[in-house]
């Protein structure tokens, strides 16, 4: 199939899965026009900066070789710490010992300690604070929605579930409408202290992937922002609507403290991480064993082949929108297999998969297959998320618990259309002539 073919799926995907999150609203009117134009115009802008115009791509590759670059410093303090074991596949160090292969805890979760640490000293000498106003400001001229949630979702290009802090002095006011933008905004784009970890696992394979996470952060706030007004529509009117909204931090007394603070709090996250893992890892087996087991009898009862796993199972539940988003029919399952179990055992699972599909050869179309994937995960879409933003949130403002907890099972939802709806637009702008460029490898 020609690749126009399916950049033209891609096109076709945006208002399918836009109908998807309407859906979940009960096809509630009117349409909240202004969001939907804005956030497709922002996602539309970006995407052909960075995959049409040269000028785009060039900074596109600059930024790659930056965030490779900084990361590279971060894994000074790994190396001292655990030698060998933090050297990366097929490195050497300075005294020429090899590596011993790759593994997680060492080589990929200590670049969240750093990227943490390295946030909160942006945060102290006000860079952060400046850009995400910026990017605030323009979601509400261009999307019309309130301050609130306008700040929550530029928040959550940058960090993860402390953004909820930087609008605690408006959740008791907030619309039910806004607290689902705010969660789905959390669960649909990742946080930078965790950019490195992904880049860490993809970058043997695909060589460009960190300049893809950051756009894919790009495109994924106002895409969660339509989604999450797709499925709550805004029934009431917002205190901060169509104005901006001041930021709450607390900044600390000195820049080593920042950097002090910052690490500390990125030490809680590698810890929260190999907590998550190892049990929902561990409960998805259990899952498996007992589907494996009651699907083996319905085998021999029907004389049926299927391979039962909770795995396959969402694998083939999202194959109608795997496709959709326009990969190739010939990787739909495989594609679909690790978004589904995104919902599940985190993003970080399933990057893991997707780099030994591509390690293995295993896609007849690496270059789009696995460029659509890198968008269509690149966010804390999953069960686990939910509990965490949802009960972060709650704790912030208590009184608002029962409003949190019934829009948060629709949030998860328009947070992983949001994903895919990421995916959707990278895929109506690859080309294969900017492929060699935007995955920096040879792919078909």
């Amino acid at each position: 199939m020609p690749w126009l073919t399916y950049n033209i799926i891609s096109a076709i995907g945006v208002p399918v899965l836009m109908a998807v999150a309407w859906a979940m609203s009960g096809f509630r009117r009117p349409l909240p026009g202004r969001v939907i134009w804005g956030s497709l115009a922002i996602q539309f802008v970006v995407a052909l900066l960075l995959f049409i115009f040269p000028a785009g791509r060039s900074a596109f590759v600059r930024l790659n070789d930056l965030v490779f670059a900084v990361m590279s410093c971060a894994g000074e303090g790994s190396r001292f710490l655990f030698g060998r074991l933090a050297l990366p596949p097929g490195a050497r160090s300075a005294t020429g010992e090899e590596s011993l292969g790759f593994f997680l805890v060492f080589q990929a979760l200590p670049t969240i300690v750093f990227f943490s640490s390295l946030m909160s000293a942006l945060y102290y000498v006000g860079f952060m604070p400046w850009l995400i106003r910026q990017f605030a400001r323009m979601f509400v001229r261009l999307m019309r929605i309130s301050g609130a949630e306008a700040l929550a979702a530029s928040s959550n290009i940058f960090v993860g579930i402390e953004s909820a802090t930087a609008i605690r002095p408006y959740l008791a006011n907030m619309t039910r409408s806004e607290l689902a933008t705010l969660l789905t905004a959390g669960m649909a784009t990742i946080a930078s202290s965790v950019l490195g970890f992904y880049s860490v696992i993809l970058r043997p394979t695909f060589p460009m992937i960190a300049g893809h996470l950051v756009s894919a952060s790009l495109l994924s706030a106002p895409a969660a922002v339509l989604m999450a007004k797709l499925a709550v529509p805004e029934t009431e009117k917002p205190l901060t609507l169509g104005r901006e909204a001041k930021p709450c931090y607390q900044r600390e007394s000195s820049l080593i403290e920042a950097v002090i603070n910052g690490a500390m709090a990125g030490l809680k996250l590698v810890g929260g991480i190999i907590a998550m893992l190892l049990a929902f890892l561990g409960i998805v087996a259990l899952f498996d064993l007992v589907i494996s087991a009651t699907g083996g009898m319905l085998n021999a009862a029907f004389g049926w082949t299927f391979e039962w796993s909770l795995r396959n199972l969402l694998g083939y539940a999202f194959r109608p929108l795997t496709f959709v988003i326009g990969v190739p029919a010939e990787d739909v399952a495989a594609i679909s297999r690790i978004i589904g179990e995104r919902t599940i055992v985190t993003e970080m699972t399933a990057y893991q998969d997707l780099a030994s599909l591509l390690a293995s050869d295993a896609l007849a179309h690496p270059g789009r297959s696995a460029l659509l994937a890198v968008y269509a995960l690149c966010g804390f879409a999953h069960v686990a998320s939910l509990a965490i933003f949802a009960g972060g949130t709650a704790a912030l403002a208590p009184e608002r618990i029962k409003d949190i907890s019934s829009v948060g099972p629709r949030a998860l939802a328009a947070a992983i259309l949001a994903c895919l709806l990421t995916a959707c637009v990278a895929g109506i702008f690859h080309t294969p002539g900017t492929e060699s460029i935007l995955l920096g490898a040879q792919a078909n």
